[in-house]
């Protein structure tokens, strides 16, 4: 078993490969718009998910999918030629998700986007239901701050009177 950095590394390295193979020694047009976005090795080196978008509509995304299955031989064997691994692993073309993905999202936030306009178009004209600040405010007190020196604190108590029976106190 490989260890997983190593498995990074050659699935980096074949992304590498099979993208300038793709660009410089496979002659087909129809591999014009492929890019490689991602590649995922197994843990044992011996397959490789080889991911890619094509630029365009479905035609030309069949018709890359079609490209690449037939250059699937030349691919893994410039992959065998660069990498210098004992086993050079199978490929397997999966187109990415990604490009839909991100479609998909830009349609939700412009739909977000507007309902935020229709609110702000809303609140031009509208009013609080109470008060414009609804939150507690600390009371503001009458006394004068001077005032406030003869007031006594918790430890500061009296001596108690020794008129003041303790003794009768009774304890529940």
């Amino acid at each position: 078993m490989a260890d997983a950095p190593r498995a990074r590394r050659l699935a980096k390295r074949i992304s590498q490969i099979v993208a300038s193979t793709l660009e410089h020694e496979v002659k087909d047009p129809r591999l014009a718009m492929v890019t490689i976005t991602d590649t995922r090795v197994t843990a044992d080196l011996r397959e490789a998910t080889v991911f890619y978008t094509v630029y365009g509509d479905d035609a030309e995304r069949a018709g890359s999918a079609a490209a690449l299955a037939s250059a699937r031989g030349v691919l893994r064997t410039a992959v065998g030629r660069q990498t210098g691994v004992r086993f050079t692993p199978s490929l397997e073309f999966v187109p990415d998700a990604v490009p839909e993905g991100a479609a998909r999202l830009d349609e939700l936030l412009e739909g977000v986007r507007r309902a935020d306009a229709e609110v702000a178009t809303l609140a031009v004209g509208a009013s609080y239901a109470g008060e414009a600040d609804p939150y507690r405010k600390p009371r503001e007190d009458d006394e004068d701050p001077e005032d406030l020196d003869d007031v006594p604190v918790g430890d500061e108590e009296e001596e108690p009177s020794p008129d003041t029976d303790h003794s009768a106190r009774s304890t529940g």
